[in-house]
């Protein structure tokens, strides 16, 4: 019995003493592991500060440049609809750049007028620039640009008045070469542009660089790990067609081979690669644009009419995209433009065919440049007759607007040169409607006038007297000649089925595409056109539409389009079956336009990277990288 105790307490000693010796293994274990994991820490964290360069300007005196690139009043159809002369003249402004404290201003610099003052309602071509000087190694700089208007008062206006007009306040940051405020990268309006309620600014600021690629030194050395001593607007290291200096503008990973050919974020129809070349033009691949060149025609006799786009007529085309969120810009003879670019006097043609003839597909063929098609719409002011018609395939991407003699007896709507702009701006903005997808065939209420019948026998008198009183739209050919002050697609207020809203059904790349109907020779009215009921979705060699994964990730999706037409888009994630490479993911949207067929299609809006543990999309950010490097700083 006493041998049997003895032996059960020598157990439970050893089992103890195996406990504590266990214990103290795993202690010893833990602070070896802590004590090894903060010194690799230790390690890496000095490693990182090694490689990292703090320094914000060692290679340049440290400077920023401060660009205006264009200023556009906002104010021409206020003043054009009103029965005076006003419209003709143009307000008087100028600029004023603050930097830190340091100003200057436009007065007296800019050498147009014998005021100094800009006296007009678009400076477009008409760039400046400001150098201030920075002390070295500054990180930040507080950047101020004004407008200020020159208005008239007193008894008899003899007297002027500087009125604050728009006042935009930016950061900018001397490490990442970004700036915020105001205006910020992926903002509403577009990066280095400010779309204000008086006046529309479009602007550029960068700070001294030894290679001149507008790529910061420490963002080169840091970020982008290229050499800040070699031109990276001249570099391709992925070969996918854009510069090392555009990716990073645009927040694209410069290393990695992005499909620019067919991105296309904010669903213009301009793809990134288009959005490059058109760099110049103010394009923009976060902000929808249309481009469009426009030719006129010579006069027939001394007393016809001028068959040009007036400028008016253009201002007021612009501002009225411009208040839904999409820039327009036209070359009516842009300097530097391509051979046959915007602004040529065609022969004179009393009538161009638009079916049969060949005259405007010559014009097409001849004076609008290849490498502007798919990217421009071609607009022709000619003399009599206008639409919108196909030059090549079935894409409706020429426009027709007449402005001859015909003008001043078409209802006694055009007998002065206010009423002649505003018919020609009224016409043009029709036929861009018909380019992005409102056609009679998606909408009957498009194309209808009086007396009824004109445009569809076959539709009950009362049903067509109802579209023609309940669908307030530039499309509905009553509101170009009957309404003088009505110059806007619908906003739908009248309510379905008379009546819908024409913003939220247009699709700008509409006129790349081949439209859904055909228009015969033998058709006399667009019941006759036979409509094709058929979608395409690309079909990927080597890729998967992922159902789940577009479920999931459907609020994220949301974010990528960037348009402020308030349009519900549908989206799709293609998986690629090899989850190796950099982009395994496709990311497409369609807008949800209907009713069908406007014509649509799904657009590449983004690529990126599909994490196989959570399933989550990997998007590359320069924001993430800059924190990353911050971080490691601290």
């Amino acid at each position: 019995m006493e041998i049997f105790k003895w032996g059960k307490n020598m157990k439970r000693k050893t089992i103890g003493i195996a406990f504590i010796l266990t214990l103290i293994i795993l202690v010893l274990i833990f602070i070896y592991l802590t004590i090894f994991s903060q010194n690799v820490q230790e390690k890496e964290k000095v490693t990182m500060e090694k490689d990292i360069d703090d320094r914000i300007s060692p290679l340049t005196n440290q400077g920023l440049t401060v660009e205006i690139l264009r200023i556009r009043h906002r104010g021409i159809l206020d003043e054009i609809f009103k029965m005076t002369y006003s419209w003709k003249d143009p307000p008087k402004f100028y600029w004023i750049t603050n930097m830190d404290g340091k100003e200057c201003n436009s007065l007296g610099n800019i050498g147009y007028g014998s005021s100094g003052l800009y006296n007009e309602w678009d400076t477009m071509l008409k760039d400046c620039r400001v150098n201030y000087k920075v002390e070295d190694e500054q990180k930040t700089s507080d950047v101020i640009i004004t407008i200020m208007e020159q208005e008239q008062k007193g008894l008899l206006f003899k007297k002027t008045q500087d009125v604050l007009k728009e006042k935009i306040q930016v950061t900018y940051n001397y490490k990442t070469g970004r700036w915020d405020g105001d205006d910020y990268f992926k903002d509403c309006d577009g990066y280095g542009h400010f779309l204000g309620e008086s006046v529309e600014i479009w602007f550029n600021i960068y700070q001294s660089d030894y290679d001149h690629d507008g790529i910061s030194h420490w963002t080169e050395v840091n970020i982008l790990g290229t050499d800040p001593m070699v031109d990276d607007s001249k570099l391709d290291p992925d070969n996918d067609g854009v510069p090392t200096s555009w990716e990073w503008k645009w927040g694209y990973d410069p290393h990695t081979w992005d499909d620019h050919r067919n991105l296309d974020p904010d669903m213009d129809g301009i793809e990134n690669i288009e959005e490059y070349k058109m760099e110049k033009w103010f394009a923009n691949p976060y902000q929808p644009d249309i481009y469009i060149e426009t030719d006129g025609m010579q006069k027939k006799n001394l007393f016809d009419l001028p068959h040009i786009f007036h400028e008016d007529s253009q201002q007021m085309i612009i501002e009225r995209f411009a208040q839904h969120g999409i820039n327009v810009y036209i070359d009516d003879g842009w300097p530097d433009g391509p051979i046959n670019g915007g602004g040529e006097m065609l022969p004179f043609i009393d009538k161009i065919d638009e079916v049969i003839g060949g005259q405007i597909a010559s014009f097409y063929q001849h004076n609008f440049p290849d490498e502007r098609k798919g990217i421009f719409r071609y607009v022709v002011i000619a003399n009599k007759l206008g639409w919108n018609t196909p030059c090549e395939y079935n894409k409706y991407d020429t426009i027709l607007v007449f402005s001859g003699r015909k003008l001043n007896f078409r209802l006694f709507v055009a007998v002065t040169p206010r009423l002649r702009s505003i018919l020609l701006a009224k016409g043009v903005l029709h036929e861009l409607g018909h380019s992005m997808g409102l056609l009679p065939y998606t909408f009957p209420g498009n194309d209808i006038s009086t007396p009824v019948g004109t445009r569809y026998p076959n539709m009950p008198e009362e049903e067509y007297e109802k579209y023609l009183d309940q669908y307030h739209s530039i499309m509905n050919y009553n509101y170009i000649y009957q309404d003088r002050k009505l110059f806007d697609y619908s906003e739908g207020s009248n309510g379905v089925p008379y009546d819908q809203n024409d913003w939220n059904h247009l699709f700008l790349p509409s006129f790349q595409s081949d439209a859904r109907a055909y228009e015969e020779p033998i058709d006399e009215t667009f019941e006759d056109f036979e409509v094709m009921d058929d979608e395409i979705f690309p079909q990927l060699k080597g890729w998967t539409y992922n159902e789940n994964l577009t479920l999931k990730h459907s609020d994220k999706l949301k974010s990528l389009v960037y348009s402020d037409l308030n349009i519900d888009t549908d989206f799709r994630l293609l998986v690629s079956n090899n989850d190796d490479i950099d982009r395994n993911v496709r990311i497409y949207a369609s807008p949800d336009i209907n009713p069908f067929p406007v014509i649509q299609s799904w657009i590449l809006v983004a690529e990126g990277k599909i994490d196989t543990v959570n399933d989550d999309i990997q998007l590359y950010s320069f924001n993430e990288k800059v924190n990353e490097v911050l971080d490691s700083l601290k």
